[in-house]
């Protein structure tokens, strides 16, 4: 006769209706993870403080009592407004151009794939003010294109709110492109390959059936590249200057009111914060969560 089976502190316990832990057949282990490891614990605190902290701070000294006042100056709004704007025309150009180069980085296969993987995510671990200079010597009065856009089309892009928009694109579209890529080669591309044996043409199977299943993808790259422009300073100032209500976006602002008045550069980085985080909060659980 042979003994019950009796399972140890590491076993998997399943009962007739799944696992005991939880419905749907979800797997417990007994005595697993009921504690966290102390030389584990310490550091993870130390980095969450470590974060937390300057957020903290600027919570802590923010001047609540002339808040009002500061926010309501005609200054604020329109670097505010620019910040937006901008931010907003970034994003748009990083999906129109942004997606296409992520399909192609994940679907196509072709020589030299990983030399323009690297150089799509330099702008990540460029530093953002040699960033503004290579735009101003590509896309400058003088410069390699820009002089062919300002004598032929009459089009000058540096020290212009447009220019402010390409240096924000330059900067924030490696962050949608890393994003929709990982989602691309996550999804399966047997839903494109049965579309296009029923009649589907390579860009009617990616129109109907690949963007819909990668949106959420879509999605979140845009909320990383719309953040990412919002918060864009060394390329800005570089390529597109710091004109009031042309070209001063709230980081900008936020730099020239801390050499004048640091009060109301704590309440303009404040303002930030808050449209930072009140993004983050409204999209995460619908488009960023991950599962």
């Amino acid at each position: 006769m042979s003994t019950p089976y009796r399972p140890d502190s590491g076993a998997e316990i399943r009962t007739g209706a799944g696992t005991r832990g939880g419905p749907g057949g979800r797997r417990a282990r007994v005595g697993a993870g009921r504690g966290v490891p102390l030389p584990l614990l310490l550091p993870a605190l130390a980095g969450l403080v470590f974060l937390l902290l300057p957020l903290t701070a600027l919570l802590v000294r923010t001047p609540w009592r002339s808040l009002p006042e500061q926010l309501t100056s005609a200054e604020v709004w329109e670097a505010l407004r620019l910040s937006l704007i901008c931010a907003s025309a970034a994003t748009a150009v990083s999906l129109v151009l942004g997606v296409p180069l992520a399909w192609l980085l994940a679907r196509a296969e072709f020589r030299g794939r990983g030399l323009v993987r690297a150089l799509v995510t330099l702008p990540l671990v460029l530093p953002p003010v040699v960033g503004g200079v290579a735009l101003l010597l590509a896309l400058g009065r003088n410069g390699v294109v820009g002089q062919w856009l300002d004598s032929w089309f009459g089009i000058t892009l540096p020290f212009t709110t447009a220019g402010v928009v390409v240096a924000e694109a330059f900067v924030a579209m490696p962050f949608l492109v890393i994003s929709v890529e990982g989602t691309l080669r996550a999804a399966d591309p047997r839903f494109e390959e049965a579309a296009m044996t029923l009649g589907a043409s390579r860009f009617t199977a990616f129109r109907r059936v690949t963007l819909p299943l990668i949106m959420p993808g879509i999605a979140a790259g845009s909320v990383l590249a719309w953040a990412r422009a919002l918060g864009e300073f060394g390329a800005t100032i570089t390529f597109a200057g710091n004109f009031p209500g042309r070209t001063q976006t709230m980081p900008l602002a936020v730099y020239l009111a801390l050499q004048n008045d640091p009060a109301a550069a704590v309440a303009l980085s404040l303002v930030l914060l808050a449209v930072s985080v009140a993004v983050l909060a409204g999209l995460r659980d619908r488009w960023a969560t991950v599962r």
